[in-house]
């Protein structure tokens, strides 16, 4: 087995700098993002219908698709909702079409969901915020982009691979999920980022899956993230703000997450694959064979051309109260040496070139950890079932991280 990578705390090359700008960019306090604007309130003459959820009594609100969020921003305000792609790549064509294959119990499954509940058709399904919006903090930058140390002042620590120095059209990693004990105020989430630009011009896709202890009372959950200025004064998490245009009517961004899928009968995961379409230009989101919707290309610089990095792993925040280490997991809350069956791990990575074909990224992964004794990452070897893999995560406080 792999040595575990341990990145120390001073990195002098500029492969690594993705890492730094990530702890920079994603400026998140309280488990919110420092970008995160008021949520958009919604027109109440758009909802068609509310559907509750008789097990934990979240509500979703169906609101009709030329009615969302997405609209007021003042680059969509004449844009023409793209109701599908105009294309997939190769292997994601492949999964829609095995998505109900005999290796996934389930296709979708939300709580919402139960006894067939969906929003109508011509609606999407927004789910109804349990936050103040006063609540929702920025929390001010603290060091320069020039800096090429990795530190944690902004408590947010990772551990992941990066995949970078190619022009990327889009990425996809399977995902398997967990609920991590998470530390009020506290997050933790497992995600994939695809990445262009620098500094102020930073230009990030964001998808995975969540515990929120602020804003989803610890249960794991879907989201979605995006800026197109380094976090400074656009985007957000999910439909909180104008930007990401909504398709499906079957999938509620931040909503509690029972169970997507089943793998061999032992550990639930997720496909999530973002995709720039040929045609269009725009950035779709895929999860588990469904086309959820996309962010448009006029919201983008760098990434209105194609991705120059893609990163997979884990992050968490760690408010570190009295000095201390939280106890806040990331993953399944082992560490990545510990393997299956204990460690998280994302599976069958892979890119999209020009093509339009998801490649394997094989060799050229670089495995990065900011604090390797609270959170690991480990790379497995390549093979047919599981393709390009890594485990990652850990315990947070522990007797090696305090």
């Amino acid at each position: 087995m792999e040595s575990v990578t341990r990145i120390g705390q001073v990195i002098g090359c500029n492969r690594y700098k993705i890492l730094l700008l990530l702890s920079l960019f994603n400026a998140v306090v309280l488990g919110i993002a420092g970008a995160v604007k008021t949520p958009t309130l919604i027109n109440p003459e758009s909802i068609t219908k509310t559907i509750k959820s008789d097990e934990d009594g979240e509500v979703v609100d169906c609101v009709d698709i030329y009615k969302q969020p997405a609209f007021s921003h003042p680059l969509l305000a004449n844009h023409t909702i793209q109701m599908k792609p105009g294309s997939y790549p190769a292997r994601v064509e492949e999964t829609r079409s095995s998505s109900n294959s005999s290796n996934f119990s389930e296709l979708l499954i939300q709580n919402w969901h139960k006894n067939g509940k969906y929003c109508p058709e011509g609606t999407i399904p927004i789910a109804r915020s349990k936050v103040n919006p006063k609540d929702r903090k920025a929390h001010p930058k603290a060091f320069s982009l020039d800096d090429y140390v990795i530190v944690d002042a902004l408590g947010h620590e990772h551990a992941q691979v990066t995949l970078e120095g190619g022009n990327y059209h889009g990425a996809t990693g399977k995902f398997n999920v967990w609920n991590p004990v998470t530390f009020h105020p506290e997050f933790s989430l497992a995600q994939m980022w695809v990445i262009a630009g620098d500094g102020a011009d930073l230009n990030t896709i964001e998808a995975g899956w969540m515990v929120n202890s602020v804003t989803n009372n610890f249960n794991t959950s879907l989201f979605t993230f995006w800026t197109s200025d380094g976090y400074r004064s656009t985007g957000c998490y999910n439909l909180d703000c104008p930007g990401f245009v909504q398709t499906s009517n079957k999938i509620a961004l931040g909503m509690h997450l029972n169970m997507i899928s089943q793998y061999n009968g032992q550990q639930f995961e997720t496909k999530i694959t973002v995709h720039k379409d040929p045609t269009s230009g725009n950035w779709w989101l895929q999860i588990q064979g469904e086309d959820v919707g996309y962010w448009p290309s006029a919201l983008f610089k760098a990434l209105s051309s194609t991705a120059t990095a893609i990163n997979w792993g884990g992050e968490i925040t760690n408010t570190n109260p009295d000095g201390r280490h939280t106890p806040t997991q990331m993953g399944s809350g082992h560490f990545a040496s510990e393997g299956w069956k204990k460690a998280a791990f994302v599976r069958n990575l892979g890119y999209v070139d020009e093509s339009c074909t998801i490649r394997d990224p094989d060799h050229d992964l670089i495995p990065l950890t900011t604090r390797a004794e609270c959170y690991s990452v480990h790379l497995g070897n390549f093979d047919q079932t599981y393709g390009a893999h890594f485990y990652y995560g850990g315990p947070g406080l522990s007797l090696s991280c305090h």
